[in-house]
């Protein structure tokens, strides 16, 4: 039986590399075996125990359920508890290897020390157990997963080169820059396995190597890619969990996506993709797949912000379980808590975590235009919102949403009220959405050296027109927002008014979606006053309606008379402009019809098939004749009923404005009229009851003062 080697003995050398296999330690002590006295010793300790207790023995440790021995012939004079379990070891092992030991028994002051307890250990019981077996010389397996827990445990039990030459701190740090921080799939799990790690993976630059090895073979071309990374997996009923999804290692002439690296980094806790990411945006990737990756990284994490419920709910559930496995205090990813419409203020260890979520992603996003998507943007407001994030977060994002507003859609735009509002939707945030996108529009025409999205797309064929376009489709979104939140019978005439407001005029061509808006709020608030009808009213231009619109106007009898009044008269300006401008196009026609006629004889010696669809021509020029004596018959009938409208509102008005006091003016202008065909004579008996009416009047003044 080997003894441990006495502490004047120098060391044995580490075993050849013939002997040891690749990623596995071992210390210059031999490996201890059992004999008779030691299987005694364990049995006596077993009895002990409880009946239900059953022993596993390899490597040279004896195992229980909470218990850890060393199989050896000297029994155990130290004990080290480590959270729940207790490892019943021997001093000089790990006093020759640990400073940190070196410091507990002999700065105690007490030579029968026999118990430390390590409950700030990190990498807990599991990791220490690997840096016991390394001071007693039983070989340890290294792995990506165990990596960067027995580094930081090596680090804590102080095994430096001082006490022993190639200690645990050397070996695992040789083992994580030469064999973890070239592998792409080990460098991802060792950052995963970092989450409980902390301070300790931060302090010791495990988090940050990592990280930026990630990032390089992230920003690699993909058509020089080797190693074999996860991809995105399939969309299927339920998605495998990530440990489980088959690796696909690309071949020479398999072509690489650009996204190949999104579904392995998004397995990460947000802090290390925020470094992750950070670490990308310092090597120069393009903003557009640093957004991809945010969007795709959000999907696993925040159900909420995706479209299909369905598969939400399952990447969702897949993260979760994929991280609930990995540990009791690993970071819980796919959150179920989107709720339309709850105001009630999450307060939940899930909404924490969250909100936390959130405010990274909205930290990260690329500050380039377009490098995510409105809806997405949106999407993350909602939430925002009802997470209730840092207001300075939330106004940054606003701003984003600004600057790509007419990429976005009504669906997207219904956020409900979080906040103590009574109103079912949040239409103060869609007025300070409308702010900074006509600020941002302001901004681009005021600075052309700043190229706007549809200037550089223009040759990739993107649907997208200049800023007057971009304003005419924010207009048309605007008008399909209030026609919506017209029906809340709690929004408030102001806010309606302000909101069709913030746009300038020239951002409307036509008023129709507006005038469906003003119906809707006319239908939901029946209670509205003849003033605040007009003052709602006084948003549209009645010149901008359609046909239709005017038609439907006309016969609307929740409109105020003067509107449709307006209406009636714009209908008559433009069917006169109309008829203008057909006199105009036949007077030009039958200029053509005389030089044909003049050119007769040259159309007979053309060919028939020439002279049929001259023909057909004439067809089309009397049919279009007589749609215009039609149009011309409409207009008279029309312009009849505007002058009796006419008619019918004098009287109305004449009738409002007459009273005593004008009828007792008009008396009083007739008898003037009539004393001037009076003779003089009753002019001078008018003069002199005047007269004495004066002095009567003078008399009166006299006597009253």
């Amino acid at each position: 039986m080997a003894s441990p080697t006495p502490p004047n003995t120098p060391s044995r050398p580490m075993a050849s590399s013939s002997e040891a296999t690749p990623g596995t330690l071992s210390s210059s002590y031999p490996p201890l075996c059992f004999n008779f006295w030691s299987l005694l010793l364990l049995l006596m300790n077993i009895l002990s125990m409880p009946f239900s207790s059953f022993l596993l023995f390899w490597g040279g440790f004896c195992v229980c359920c909470s218990c850890r021995y060393v199989s050896t012939d000297i029994p155990s004079d130290f004990l080290v508890q480590v959270e729940d379990m207790n490892f019943h070891l021997h001093k000089y092992p790990l006093l020759s290897r640990s400073g940190k030991m070196n410091r507990c028994i002999y700065e105690s002051r007490d030579p029968d020390l026999n118990k430390v307890v390590l409950d700030d250990l990190p990498g807990g019981a599991e990791a220490f157990e690997l840096a016991a077996k390394f001071c007693y010389g039983i070989a340890v397996d290294l792995t990506a997963a165990n990596i960067s827990g027995l580094r930081c445990a090596a680090e804590y039990l102080e095994m430096t080169e001082d006490l022993e030459e190639g200690n645990l701190i050397f070996k695992t740090e040789a083992f994580l820059s030469y064999v973890v921080l070239s592998s792409w799939r080990d460098s991802i799990v060792v950052l995963k396995s970092c989450e409980k790690l902390s301070p300790w993976a931060e302090n010791l630059q495990i988090v940050r190597r990592c990280s930026e090895s990630i990032a390089w073979k992230a920003c690699a071309n993909p058509k020089g890619i080797r190693w074999a990374y996860t991809g995105k997996p399939p969309k299927v009923s339920s998605s495998p969990k990530w440990n489980d999804l088959k690796d696909s290692s690309p071949s020479r002439n398999q072509l690489v996506p650009p996204d190949w690296w999104f579904e392995d980094v998004s397995i990460l806790r947000i802090d290390h993709f925020v470094r992750v990411i950070t670490a990308i945006k310092v090597k120069g990737m393009r903003y557009e797949l640093i957004g991809s990756s945010i969007m795709h990284y959000s999907s696993k994490w925040l159900p909420g912000l995706v479209t299909d419920t369905t598969s939400a709910g399952e990447e969702g559930s897949t993260s979760t379980t994929s991280n609930t496995s990995s540990g009791s205090n690993s970071w819980k990813g796919g959150l179920h808590m989107i709720v339309a419409g709850n105001k009630e203020d999450p307060s939940t260890i899930q909404a924490k975590d969250q909100r936390m979520i959130v405010e990274s992603l909205i930290s990260i996003i690329p500050p380039q235009k377009d490098c995510v998507s409105c809806s997405f943007l949106l999407k993350l407001l909602r939430m925002a919102n009802m997470l209730k994030v840092a207001p300075a977060l939330v106004t940054e994002l606003e701003k984003r949403v600004g600057m790509q507003f007419e990429q976005a859609t009504l669906v997207d735009l219904l956020i409900p009220s979080y906040s103590k509002s009574d109103t079912m939707y949040d239409v103060d945030l869609i007025q300070r959405l409308l702010e900074h996108f006509l600020v941002q529009e302001q901004t681009e025409i005021s600075s052309p050296s700043r190229q706007s999205f549809s200037d550089k797309h223009m040759n990739d064929g993107s649907q997208r027109g200049t800023a007057p376009n971009a304003k005419m489709r924010v207009a048309r979104l605007v008008d399909s927002y209030l026609t919506e939140v017209a029906r809340d019978r709690n929004l408030t005439l102001t806010k309606f008014q302000v909101l069709a407001e913030a746009l300038p005029e020239s951002a409307r061509t036509c008023d129709d979606g507006l005038y469906r808006a003003i119906d809707s709020y006319l239908k939901a608030h029946p209670t509205l006053t003849e003033h605040e009808r007009k003052r709602l009213c006084r948003v549209m231009d009645c010149q901008k309606l359609s046909m239709d619109a005017c038609m439907h106007a006309a016969q609307n009898e929740r409109l105020p008379l003067r509107v449709v009044v307006q209406v009636l008269f714009s209908e008559q300006v433009k069917i006169s402009n109309a008829i203008a401008n057909s006199s105009l196009k036949e007077a030009s026609d039958s200029q053509f019809q005389t030089l044909v006629t003049n050119r007769k004889t040259l159309l007979e010696a053309t060919p028939q098939s020439f002279q049929e669809g001259w023909a057909t021509a004439k067809k089309d020029i009397n049919t279009l004749k007589f749609e215009l004596e039609s149009v011309k018959t409409k207009y008279l009938e029309l312009q009849t009923e505007m002058e009796s409208l006419q008619r019918q509102y004098e009287k109305v008005s004449k009738q409002k404005q007459s009273s005593a006091w004008t009828s007792g003016w008009k008396k009083l202008s007739k008898l003037t009229k009539m004393s001037n065909l009076e003779t003089p004579e009753n002019e001078s008996q008018h003069q002199n009851m005047g007269e004495q009416t004066k002095k009567v009047h003078r008399r009166w003044r006299n006597s009253i003062s």
